[in-house]
C-alpha cells in the first residue's frame, strides 16, 4: 500500500496561556496543503515485526527514533499484526512548521489500519495519533479545523481556500521549542479565531496573525524579511506556519519564484 502524507499550515496562533503541565493552549486553523512525502507498507516474511528503509531529505535519526515506527509499534503492540516492510520517502521539510512528520505518523496508523483490516475507528485512530504528538491527530482526518488546547482538540471550521495559489520558503533556520516559546506573551484572544477566519481573505492581514512571530522574527529577521517580499510580490495573506521556520503566502493567481526564494527550499502549489 502506497500513500502520500501531506503536510499543513497554521492560519493564525495564538499562545492563550501557559498550562500547569509546562505545556501552553493555543488555538489555531490547521489546514492541509498538497505538499506530501510517500509512505509504503507491504507484509515482509521478517520474523523481525517491522523493516524501515528511508529515502529522499536525510533523516538523521535512528530507525527507533522516527515517529513513522513509532507509529508503528504502537500499532503493533495494540494489535495482532503481521511483519511489516516499511518505506518512507522524505519530501517535507524538517523543523519547518509544516507537521511532516506527524502526518507520516497518523498516515501510518490509517494505512495500518486499512492494509491489516483492523476496523479502528477515526476517535480511537485520533486518541492513538495523540500519544504520538499534538499535531498528529489533526492527520486522521485530514480537513481544515480550529484545533484548542495542546492543538489536539478540533472543532469545525468555515474556511476553503481552493483555487488559491500558495508559495512556501524554508530557510536553513532551525528554531527549538524552548526558543520558539522563551519570548511569547500568552494572552487570552478577543475575538476568537475561529471568528476571525470567517473574515474575508483580504482582511486576514490586519487581523489574524501567528504570535510567535513577535519572538522568533527579532532574532531571525531573514523571516520576516521573507514575508514583506511574499506581500510585495502580491500575496494576499503570509505568514510563518507554527513555530517555523517556514514562511508561507496566498495568492489569486500563481506568483513566480524570486530569485532570493531560490536560496531556499521553496514550493508553489494551487490548494
Amino acid at each position: 500500500m502506497l500513500n502520500f502524507p501531506n503536510a499543513k499550515i497554521n492560519l493564525g496562533l495564538n499562545i492563550v496561556e501557559k498550562r500547569s503541565d509546562g505545556f501552553h493552549n493555543i488555538e489555531t486553523i490547521f489546514y492541509p496543503i498538497p505538499l506530501t512525502d510517500a509512505l509504503e507498507i507491504t507484509k515482509s516474511d521478517n520474523t523481525d515485526p517491522y523493516t524501515f528503509s528511508s529515502s529522499g531529505i536525510p533523516i538523521n535519526i535512528s530507525d527507533r527514533e522516527n515517529i513513522v515506527v513509532k507509529a508503528f509499534e504502537l500499532i503493533h503492540k495494540n494489535f495482532n499484526i503481521p511483519s511489516t516492510n516499511i518505506h518512507l520517502h522524505k519530501n517535507i521539510p524538517f523543523g519547518a512548521g509544516l507537521g511532516g512528520g506527524s502526518a507520516d505518523a497518523a498516515f501510518m496508523i490509517k494505512m495500518l489500519n486499512e492494509y491489516y483490516n483492523l476496523n479502528i475507528g477515526i476517535n480511537k485512530m485520533e486518541e492513538l495519533a495523540c500519544e504520538l504528538g499534538s499535531d498528529c491527530p489533526f492527520f486522521i482526518s485530514n480537513q481544515p479545523v480550529f484545533a484548542e488546547g495542546k492543538g489536539e482538540i478540533f472543532s469545525s471550521v468555515k474556511v476553503d481556500l481552493s483555487g488559491y495559489h500558495i508559495v512556501m520558503i524554508k530557510p536553513d533556520i532551525h528554531i527549538s521549542t524552548p526558543e520558539a516559546y522563551a519570548g511569547v506573551r500568552p494572552k487570552q484572544s478577543k475575538t476568537s479565531l475561529q471568528k476571525l477566519i470567517e473574515l474575508p481573505i483580504q482582511d486576514w492581514k490586519e487581523n489574524i496573525f501567528n504570535d510567535f512571530e513577535e519572538s522568533i522574527f527579532p532574532n531571525h529577521p531573514l523571516l520576516a524579511q521573507l514575508k514583506n517580499e511574499l506581500y510585495s510580490n502580491g500575496a494576499i495573506y503570509a505568514a510563518m506556519s507554527g513555530s517555523g521556520s517556514t514562511i508561507f503566502g496566498l495568492f489569486k493567481e500563481e506568483p513566480s519564484i524570486q530569485q532570493n526564494w531560490k536560496k531556499h527550499f521553496n514550493w508553489v502549489g494551487k490548494l
